[in-house]
């Protein structure tokens, strides 16, 4: 495969005794590190010429040489990451997917994702594969610090009939997040066009020419500076809820791209949890309801505002 980049680095006293995937993880920072392990994994980094680990420490005067492929794209491998599985049979699984997990491999996160752990767990009940081979039983998807519920399908007859389905919205998809600041009405609905943002490509907006998206939303509890909501999506457009309740004023908490740049309660993104599911079963016609519960660190955070 054709290679765009080749960065080259020696080892000095003030780098040895460190990891060589820590090391390239300070030098490289645009990639990730489970990224970088898959290039020392796919024999695309070399120390001494020679081929190496990533716990390898480093010594001084050590050469080391990556190379970036130019596609980025490395083969997905089964790996034995532990799943909540709420619900499974034999055409659908029901996925309760942790905060800062991708779901699928790109740019900088080709190891660790929701695939490759699904491609471990479900390798003897089959995945379709409509969504391509970087997508194995994906229907849709959660942002990687949205954590909940995740419809995985067994085989394509099933996919292409939850496709429809989430294109009909006759999957029903309900969300609790906690928003900055003191939400006054008990409920509403954003009715807001989104579309990529034309000075930031990584980042949607609200703008009249975009597409149409609605959320409704109603208040659990609020504690002054913050509000713990219900979200319903009418629409699924890419990062809807965090779009949305930012155009109110009222960001997530912990939003990294979307929120207040002030980092509290050690989170690591957004609190937004995909709480519950509903769908039609593709196989028996059944309409099916499913709970995500809370995780850990969203009680911890609701438990700290209701003392303070």
């Amino acid at each position: 495969m054709s290679q765009i980049k080749q960065f080259d680095f020696i080892v000095t006293t003030e780098d040895i005794n460190q990891r060589l995937d820590q090391f390239l993880r300070t030098k490289l920072p645009e990639f990730s590190r489970n990224y970088l392990q898959a290039l020392i994994k796919n024999n695309y980094i070399t120390l001494n010429s020679r081929l190496t680990k990533a716990s390898y420490i480093l010594k001084q005067g050590d050469h080391i040489i990556v190379r970036i492929p130019a596609s980025q794209k490395i083969e997905i491998v089964p790996e034995n990451i532990n799943l909540d599985i709420i619900y499974k049979d034999q055409d659908i699984a029901i996925i309760n997917k942790p905060q800062d997990m991708v779901v699928y491999p790109a740019k900088g996160n080709y190891t660790a994702t929701l695939a490759n752990a699904l491609l471990f767990h479900f390798q003897s009940d089959g995945l379709s594969s409509l969504g391509g081979e970087n997508r194995p039983g994906i229907v849709h998807r959660l942002d990687k610090d949205t954590s909940g519920l995740l419809i995985i399908a067994l085989n394509n007859q099933v996919h292409r009939c939850l496709a429809k389905q989430i294109q009909k919205n006759e999957v029903k998809r309900v969300y609790r997040a906690i928003a900055e600041g003191n939400i006054l009405k008990d409920e509403g609905t954003i009715n807001a066009p989104i579309a990529r943002n034309p000075n930031n490509r990584k980042k949607m907006a609200v703008i009249d020419s975009g597409r149409h998206a609605v959320t409704h939303y109603k208040v659990i509890e609020r504690f002054g500076t913050h509000t713990y909501l219900e979200l319903v999506l009418e629409t699924g457009r890419t990062h809807q809820i965090r779009v949305h309740l930012n155009h109110i004023g009222h960001p997530i908490l912990g939003d990294p791209v979307y929120g207040r740049q002030i980092r509290r309660f050690n989170l690591k993104g957004q609190a937004l949890h995909a709480y519950k599911l509903t769908l039609i079963h593709p196989r028996t016609g059944e309409h099916m309801t499913f709970y995500g519960p809370l995780p850990e660190y969203f009680i911890k955070i609701l438990e700290i505002l209701r003392k303070s």
